[in-house]
């Protein structure tokens, strides 16, 4: 496979975890340092911060769900749609500007 996934730079798998307040509760979500960098990129093209786009994300997937299972897989998940659509954020009103 030419070392193209064997190639890959650690510091992309290694993993960090990040103390985040999700409906008041603090909780702590782990994952490889590649998704942490793509969820602060999909949080800046909603022009807001990463805990607050997070946020988000559990509210909404809560709301259609009726509960979250696995939410860091979930992340996983919205990181591999986000960039297979060519790192693209979805049309609609930003995030921001509907949460002020």
């Amino acid at each position: 496979m030419c070392n193209l996934y064997t190639g890959a730079d650690e510091a992309l798998y290694d993993s960090e975890s990040r103390s985040i307040r999700i409906q008041g509760c603090v909780t702590s979500i782990r994952l490889e340092n590649e998704f942490w960098q793509l969820l602060d990129e999909m949080a800046k093209a909603e022009s807001v911060n990463t805990p607050r786009f997070i946020n988000v994300l559990y509210e909404e997937l809560l709301e259609k769900n009726g509960e979250v299972k696995n939410f860091a897989s979930f992340l996983r998940v919205a990181c591999c749609i986000y960039t297979s659509r060519g790192r693209q954020p979805l049309t609609h009103p930003p995030l921001a500007a509907s949460n002020a």
